[in-house]
């Protein structure tokens, strides 16, 4: 069975890079790389594994040791995953696919997130998902209303409101500001 790392602030294509080269630099020797997680081909050494620490808090990563922890950090990990790089409809249900993917009662995972994080886990996808759109809005590549479609909002108006409340500000107010206040996804 393969020695599983969870490690946080890993939120993108490139962080799976630089832990690949975090690894291939230190000779350990890995199976798979997802977001969030490691899965090593044989167990770490405590020297090994105190060098890893250090190069990745280096580089902005740290090692998640504790189980609930580790279960805050995998479901980030999801939620960043599914909202930022899956180019599958956005229209799931979040109970269903977080407690399916962790085999975990979706109550139980909610209420843990929301005591570590001290925000509930809807409020964590809410601002992950504008976190998107404003993302997309930079981009300048699709209309408001095809942006509402792709993130799964009922309506523009829906978009809209939402987007208001997390920002302050509105979507067309947002693309003609000088200021694109976006946050880095460790820290939305």
């Amino acid at each position: 069975m393969p020695n599983i790392l969870y490690i946080k602030n890993m939120v993108c294509p490139r962080c799976i890079s630089s832990v690949s080269r975090i690894l291939n630099k230190l000779n350990i020797e890995y199976n798979t790389i997802e977001l969030g997680e490691v899965a090593l081909s044989n167990e770490l050494s405590p020297k090994n594994k105190s060098l890893l620490s250090v190069e990745f808090q280096n580089e902005g990563f740290s090692l998640v040791n504790d189980r609930k922890s580790q279960l805050i950090e995998q479901m980030k990990s999801l939620v960043v995953d599914k909202i930022h790089h899956s180019n599958e409809a956005l229209d799931i249900k979040w109970p269903e696919y977080i407690s399916g993917k962790l085999y975990l009662d979706y109550k139980y995972l909610s209420s843990l997130f929301s005591a570590v994080e001290s925000i509930t886990f809807e409020q964590y996808i809410i601002n992950q998902k504008i976190e998107r759109v404003k993302e997309l809005i930079v981009y300048n590549e699709l209309s408001l209303s095809e942006i509402a479609f792709q993130m799964s909002y009922s309506s523009v108006a829906y978009l809209s409101n939402q987007f208001k409340k997390i920002t302050g500000m509105t979507p067309t107010h947002f693309k003609n500001s000088t200021n694109k206040n976006r946050k880095n996804l460790d820290e939305v």
